[in-house]
Formats: C-alpha cells, sequence, structure tokens
C-alpha cells in the first residue's frame, strides 16, 4: 500500500536531509554495479498478427502439435480452449465452473495441466479430447506455467519458480529470479525455450516487460519492453485492453506468438528466441 509523506516531515533538518541522502538503501548492492549488471535490452520485431478474443482474460498460451492453446481467468468466463490461429476462433472450447479462475497451462506427456488462481486446484486433462483425468492440489496463488519436458515449472506471483513432478505435482526444487536489483516479483506466464542454452522467458505482472531467465540460476539475462504496443497497433481497443501476458513458442516452426488479456490481436515476434 502506498503512503502518504506527512507535512511534519518538511520540517526536518536539511543536514539531516543531506545525511539520508548518503545511506544506501538499496538491497542490490552498489548503485553503479547495479547498473553495470542490469539485463540487456532484447530487440524484437513484430512480423505478423492474428485475430484474439477480446472475451479472454489470457493466463497461459501454449502451442503443442501445431495446435495453440489458450486458458483464461475470471470468475464466471475461465475456459480452456484450442484456437485457430489464423481466425482467432475456438476448436475445442471447454469452460470451468464459475466457481474457478483460470491461470496458467502446460503440456506433458499428452496431458494439459491447468492452475486456478487461488481455488489451488490443478486440472489434468486429455491433451485431446479435454477429458478430464485426475487433479492436485497446492499451496499458495497459482500464475504461470511452463516444462523442460521433464518438469512442470510453475510461478505464483512472488520471485518464485517450482519445479514439479508431473506424477505427484509434489515440489522438487525452488529457483528464485533476481536481476541487478534483487529478487523480481510478479512472475507470471511463462514460456520454456529449449535450445544450447535453454531459457524461460516470463511475463512480468503489471508491466510491458518480457524477461529471460537463467533456468540454472535464475538470474535474468535480457529483457524486452513491448511498451506502446497497444498504442499502435490497436489504439481503438486500449480502453478495454489489459496487461501484456501471454507468451507461446512453436518448437516446429520456431515462431513465437505473445497477447495479453483481452487484447484483439496476437502477435508473432522474432528477436526473443534467436541464438
Amino acid at each position: 500500500m502506498k503512503k502518504t509523506m506527512h507535512k511534519a516531515a518538511l520540517l526536518i533538518p536539511f543536514i539531516f536531509l543531506i545525511a539520508c541522502n548518503n545511506n544506501n538503501t538499496n538491497k542490490g548492492g552498489d548503485t553503479n554495479n547495479n547498473v553495470e549488471n542490469q539485463p540487456a535490452q532484447m530487440a524484437f520485431t513484430i512480423t505478423n498478427q492474428f485475430p484474439h478474443d477480446t472475451g479472454a482474460y489470457t493466463e497461459g498460451l501454449e502451442f503443442n502439435n501445431h495446435l495453440l492453446y489458450e486458458s483464461s481467468g475470471q470468475y464466471g468466463t475461465s475456459k480452456l480452449a484450442t484456437v485457430d490461429l489464423k481466425t482467432g476462433q475456438p476448436i475445442l472450447n471447454s469452460p470451468l465452473s464459475k466457481q474457478y479462475f483460470g491461470e496458467g497451462i502446460t503440456i506433458i506427456n499428452n496431458k494439459i495441466y491447468q492452475l486456478t488462481w487461488k481455488e489451488k486446484i490443478c486440472f489434468v486433462y486429455d491433451a485431446k479430447t479435454f477429458a478430464k483425468i485426475k487433479e492436485f492440489t497446492y499451496d499458495g496463488e497459482g500464475w504461470g506455467m511452463t516444462n523442460n519436458g521433464k518438469q512442470i515449472i510453475m510461478s505464483d506471483g512472488s520471485n518464485n519458480l517450482y519445479f514439479r513432478d508431473p506424477e505427484t505435482f509434489k515440489v522438487l526444487s525452488i529457483l528464485g529470479v533476481t536481476d541487478n536489483n534483487g529478487p523480481v516479483g510478479n512472475v507470471n506466464e511463462l514460456e520454456y525455450i529449449k535450445g544450447n542454452p535453454s531459457y524461460i522467458l516470463a511475463n512480468v505482472w503489471q508491466t510491458d516487460n518480457i524477461i529471460k531467465i537463467d533456468p540454472e540460476s535464475g538470474k535474468v539475462l535480457a529483457k524486452a519492453d513491448f511498451g506502446g504496443t497497444k498504442e499502435k497497433y490497436f489504439p481503438e481497443a486500449v480502453g478495454r485492453a489489459e496487461v501484456l501476458n501471454g507468451i507461446a513458442y512453436d518448437s516446429t516452426t520456431k515462431k513465437l506468438y505473445i497477447t495479453g488479456k483481452y487484447w484483439p490481436k496476437i502477435f508473432e515476434v522474432s528477436g526473443l528466441t534467436d541464438k
């Protein structure tokens, strides 16, 4: 919660203010060192654009076997869907019961895992039919998910990433995400990019940034700023469209796609996955 300064604070002696200004309160350490070690800026190009359901409060986006999967949130309108990228229309659509707020998804071993925000339940479905197979419970909130082929990687709105066993959903390890200023909170939607080296792309909630994370150290290697995208590509919908959220990588075509909550477009982006 933001706090306002009481007027009496203005009466603090000037010399005291000078003394305070000499104190370094940055937990990240030396200011100059922080600047020198800040994540690199990732240049990117929007190479194509496709229609997106403006009723989708996007929480998870993923490609699997040439199909685009999307999980959307909000109580009463949460759903899981496969989407035709070219038209933006759902191919298969499965609404959640109104008591659930849908969150991030990932697909591994032909199963879809879908988090819920505060309900502490992860639903597991058959990837082809959306038939529910089982469900898991977990502590805390559910935000984003991805996987590295062996483990599920989950975010909860903090700076932590939780590596989980797909068969039991048990936490195997926890990785803290940090940059030159310390812990990076509000880590949201995730996308694991397999390569040499591999890395994780993540949305940071309430920002226009996508960050590139080292999955071994948790260090933020680079950052891309998508500020101004809404104003440039769909100014007529800026009032309705909310924050950037949704990253999907098609490993067969090597193409990356991004969108946001209630955005009217999905964008194909180059530059973020270039080796």
